[in-house]
């Protein structure tokens, strides 16, 4: 029995006990050594347990029972790799990241100051990061831009219909916590860089207090460029070019047999991204022999059974676009309502962003449109920006969107009633986080909470007020080979990019990297480009017998000849 080990899930909602008792069902493997990876031997049971009287109170046994599995293991450190391999592949040159001169951005308490944004950031245990207070100083005017935004929920459906896999629809922040899962990250593994940690502290659910050592990493990344321009008509002399850089706030945690990798990125033009990696061990089933897994998973290793799956994640927005009373929109890419020859459209060219003003919440509930590439608008009805005539706003773009797959009415459509829509608004009210509602373990799905609650007839106003959006996200899963016994990460990325909130570029006031004006290069008879970098970086091989683009100064003729050589 020492060789047993079970993954404790919450129940999900079980009709044959309800929600009178407090129950986990134990996901059940097998592990020939404490070394190994249980997730290839993966039981056939599956035991439910009372947390509170500490007792087996049923065991669930498939009509079709499926042995125990005889394959060695697969493993994944480096042990199993020399194992199987007869070594590692050779260790790669070390890629060093400094900063000698030290960071860019301050912090008063949980306060960040960088490149023109102010925000604080927050950790609970149950959302994890939380960034809330976002403001831009636009050259001595601070503009708020969002009240908070945070991961309020998620869930991870399960795809097989046969019983009980349909428990298997994990809502891991409201059931376990995004905080309370969160590990500590170390330098070099789980950052790299120069680094400034955050440690988490709150109450454990017996009222005690715990403490994550660093559980938030803050750095900075090269992001590439910026922006660049050359000017064509004198070789490029006529140029410049700005780097970019971007600040990281990033915390992971583990549910069970998957790791989220959380990541908030702040961008020197005023864009806010959230990426997100899935890495970890996919959840598995036992399969028999001449079992075939049918539609509903693959077979990833002998005897392996990998469900098909969803990752479906809520992202919660307050904003407060350049201040108080704010509006959504939803906008698509439209062709010309003007059919073509006719005055409007002569040559049928014509398209544009076609822009909905939600007026109600029921309006609001819309989903993503791929052949539009539709986005959301978030906006200030009350301010104008003097150049385009346009309300300032923050456009949401995120295209990895997929629908809710179990149907309407089934227990996980209940249970997450968030992720029938692509985008939701509400108006805000105090208490408004979690949209599966407060207390979601072994929650029904039935009654009124959560989203179901807030949306009520759908006929609040949600026009020039205080609002709250709600986006799903995520991606869709169908497990192969590749991703077994350790899945490499799987990237999810959503941007909130500024629309007609700027006068022009925010980015123009950076120091560029490189920059000349025709002028300058008419007065030069010789232009040589030096490069920043030490002697290190100046060609990637040895090889010097041939010009390359990539060495470290070039020389550019002045306009009028052809000639581009290089030393």
């Amino acid at each position: 029995m020492h060789k047993v080990y079970c993954d404790p899930w919450t129940i999900g909602y079980d009709e044959r006990w309800g929600a009178g008792k407090r129950l986990q069902q134990a996901l059940m493997y097998y592990r020939s050594h404490e070394d190994d990876s249980q997730y290839s031997h993966p039981l056939d049971f599956c035991p439910i347990v009372d947390t509170e009287e500490k007792k087996v109170i049923y065991i669930d046994i498939p009509n079709r029972r499926r042995p125990v599995s005889k394959h060695k293991h697969t493993g994944f450190y480096p042990k199993d790799m020399i194992e199987k391999y007869g070594a590692m592949r050779p260790d790669p040159k070390p890629i060093n990241v400094t900063q000698p001169e030290g960071v860019n951005f301050t912090m008063d308490g949980n306060v960040m100051n960088w490149s023109n944004f102010q925000f604080h950031i927050g950790f609970n245990y149950r959302e994890g990061i939380v960034l809330s207070d976002i403001k831009y100083n636009d050259h001595g005017n601070v503009r708020p831009i969002f009240h908070r935004l945070s991961l309020s929920e998620m869930i991870v459906p399960y795809g097989s219909p046969d019983f009980p896999h349909q428990r298997k629809h994990a809502l891991d922040i409201g059931e376990y916590g995004a905080g309370y899962m969160t590990n500590p990250l170390y330098l070099g593994c789980d950052c790299k860089g120069v680094i400034h940690y955050l440690d988490a502290h709150f109450a454990d659910r017996a009222g005690d207090p715990i403490a994550v050592k660093h559980a938030v990493c803050i750095h900075e990344e090269d992001e590439g460029l910026l922006f660049k321009h050359s000017d064509f008509r004198d070789n490029f002399a006529t140029s410049i070019v700005t780097r970019s850089t971007k600040l990281v706030v990033s915390q992971i945690f583990t549910a069970a047999n998957y790791e989220y990798c959380i990541y908030w990125v702040f961008m020197q033009d005023g864009n806010i991204k959230l990426d997100i990696k899935l890495t970890g061990i996919l959840n598995t089933y036992s399969l028999g022999n001449d079992e075939d897994t049918g539609p509903w998973g693959t077979r990833v290793y002998p005897n392996v059974n990998a469900h098909n799956h969803q990752h479906l994640f809520s992202l919660r927005i307050h904003p407060r676009i350049d201040g108080d009373g704010n509006s959504a929109a939803v906008a698509d890419a439209s062709s010309s309502p003007y059919p073509l020859g006719s005055p409007e459209n002569m040559y049928g060219n014509g398209f544009y962003a076609k822009k909905t003003t939600f007026k109600t919440v029921k309006e609001s509930l819309t989903n993503y449109e791929s052949a539009t590439g539709r986005t959301w608008d978030l906006f200030n009805p009350n301010k104008v920006n003097k150049y385009s005539g346009k309300p300032p706003s923050y456009k949401l773009v995120s295209t990895q969107t997929p629908p809710l797959l179990a149907l309407p009415g089934s227990l996980v459509s209940k249970r997450a009633p968030w992720a029938r829509h692509t985008f939701q608004v509400v108006p805000y009210k105090e208490g408004r986080l979690y949209p599966s509602g407060d207390h979601v373990p072994q929650w029904s799905g039935d009654g009124v909470r959560g989203m179901r609650e807030w949306i009520g007839d759908g006929e609040d106003n949600i026009e020039n007020t205080d609002i709250l959006a709600f986006h799903t996200f995520g991606i869709s899963h169908f497990p192969a080979p590749e991703d077994f016994p350790l899945m490499p990460s799987e990237p999810i990325t959503l941007l909130m990019r500024p629309r007609h909130f700027f006068l022009e570029n925010p980015g123009l006031d950076i120091k560029p990297s490189h920059a000349m004006m025709t002028t300058e290069a008419k007065a030069a008879s010789n232009l040589e480009v030096k490069s920043k970098t030490d002697e290190t970086s100046r060609l990637a091989f040895e090889d010097t017998s041939a010009g390359s683009c990539c060495s470290s100064t070039s020389t550019i003729v002045p306009s009028g000849s052809s000639r581009f050589t290089h030393e």
